[in-house]
C-alpha cells in the first residue's frame, strides 16, 4: 500500500484484528482478510525464522486465491515486530518481512528509525503501539505512519489512559492515522472510535472467541463468563502494564492480594514467571460483551450489521441537532 488513505479505502470496516501472542495464526488472520478487514499475527508466535517464512508464504498464497475468487474487497495483512534492542530475533523476522513485502508491519516497545526506513524502502506502512503523548512523539520522530493508541482497558500489555483523552492529545499532535485500542467488541464502537477522531480500530479480545483462532477451549470459556470486573491489571508478570484474566491468576495460584502489594520492580522470577505465563491468559475489558464463539466470517457479518445501524442511529441525531 502507498499511503494509509488508500489502505483504509481497501477495507470493507476500517478493523484490525489485533496481534495477539499464541492466539492469532494464519489461518484467522486469512479469514479475517476475507471479511475485507486487516489480519494479522505477531512473529514472535513463532518458534522460528524457518516457521516463519512458512506463515508469510501461506499469507501470500492464501491472499492470491482470495483475491483470484474476487467475492468482495480482500483486506491488507500485518506482522507485529518487537522493535526493542531485547529482542534477538528482530533481525532475522525483519529481513524475512522485507523479502516478502508484508504490506503492514506493527511495531512494539521501542521506535528505532532504521527498521521503518526498512520497510518504507520497500513500500511498506508502519504502525506503531504508544500508550501517551511522549510515546507518539518519539515514534511520529521515527516516521510512523500510524499510531496504534493503546488505551486503558486494552487486553494483554496495555496502557492505561482514557481512549477520549489519548487520542485527543495525539490527534492535536498529527494529522497521521491513529488506531485506537481497548475494551472494543461491536460495530458500534468501531464507529464511536471514529466519531472520537480514529481512524482504525484495534480488536482483540473479541477475536479470541472465534473459530480460527489460537486460543484454546477453556480460554474462550473463561472470556464468555468473565466481565469486566474479573480482568486484573499488573506490570509484576514480565514488568509491563498488562490485563490478565484474575480466574486464570487463580487457577495459575498466584495469590491476586499478595500480587497488588508487589512493585512494578518486583518482577516474579523468570522461571516463576514461565510457569505461569503457560496458565495465564489475557483479555480486556470488553470482555463482558462476548458470549459466544462465533466463525471469523460469522463474526464480520455481525460487526458489518453494527457498524450499519449504528450509523443509522448516528443520521437520527444529527437530524435532531
Amino acid at each position: 500500500m502507498s499511503n494509509v488513505k488508500e489502505l483504509i479505502a481497501s477495507m470493507s470496516l476500517p478493523v484490525i484484528a489485533a496481534p495477539m501472542f499464541t492466539v492469532s495464526n494464519p489461518e484467522m488472520a486469512l479469514a479475517t482478510c476475507a471479511q475485507g478487514m486487516m489480519g494479522t499475527f505477531p512473529a514472535h508466535t513463532t518458534r522460528n525464522v524457518e516457521m516463519l517464512e512458512d506463515w508469510l508464504t501461506t499469507m501470500a498464497d492464501g491472499l492470491g486465491r482470495l483475491k483470484a475468487e474476487n467475492n468482495g474487497p480482500v483486506g491488507p495483512y500485518g506482522v507485529n515486530l518487537v522493535v526493542h534492542g531485547t529482542n534477538l530475533r528482530l533481525a532475522g523476522d525483519l529481513e524475512l518481512c522485507i523479502k516478502h513485502k508484508v504490506p503492514v508491519i506493527l511495531t512494539s516497545k521501542g521506535a528505532p528509525g532504521a527498521v521503518f526506513d526498512a520497510v518504507h524502502a520497500y513500500g511498506g506502512l508502519v504502525f506503531h503501539d504508544i500508550a501517551s503523548a511522549r510515546h507518539a512523539e518519539k515514534a511520529l520522530d521515527a516516521g510512523a505512519d500510524g499510531l496504534i493508541a493503546v488505551c486503558g482497558g486494552a487486553g494483554g500489555h496495555c496502557g492505561t489512559i482514557n481512549p477520549f483523552a489519548l487520542v485527543n492529545e495525539v490527534r492535536q499532535m498529527t494529522d497521521k492515522a491513529i488506531i485506537l485500542a481497548g475494551a472494543i467488541t461491536t460495530g458500534r464502537d468501531v464507529l464511536t472510535a471514529q466519531v472520537m477522531g480514529a481512524d482504525l480500530v484495534y480488536m482483540g479480545t473479541r477475536f479470541i472467541n472465534t473459530e480460527e483462532s489460537g486460543a484454546k477451549d477453556g480460554y474462550r470459556q473463561m472470556i464468555m463468563e468473565a466481565n469486566a470486573t474479573d480482568i486484573f491489571f499488573t506490570a509484576v508478570m514480565d514488568g509491563a502494564p498488562a490485563n490478565l484474566l484474575a480466574p486464570s491468576l487463580i487457577r495459575a495460584g498466584v495469590d491476586l492480594d499478595g500480587l497488588k502489594r508487589q512493585t512494578p520492580g518486583a518482577i516474579v522470577a523468570a522461571d516463576e514467571g514461565r510457569k505461569h505465563w503457560k496458565d495465564v491468559w489475557s483479555a480486556g475489558h470488553g470482555v463482558g460483551s462476548i458470549n459466544d464463539v462465533l466463525s471469523v466470517a460469522a463474526l464480520g457479518d455481525r460487526l458489518k450489521a453494527e457498524y450499519k445501524a449504528a450509523k443509522g442511529d448516528l443520521g437520527r441525531f444529527q437530524a435532531i441537532v
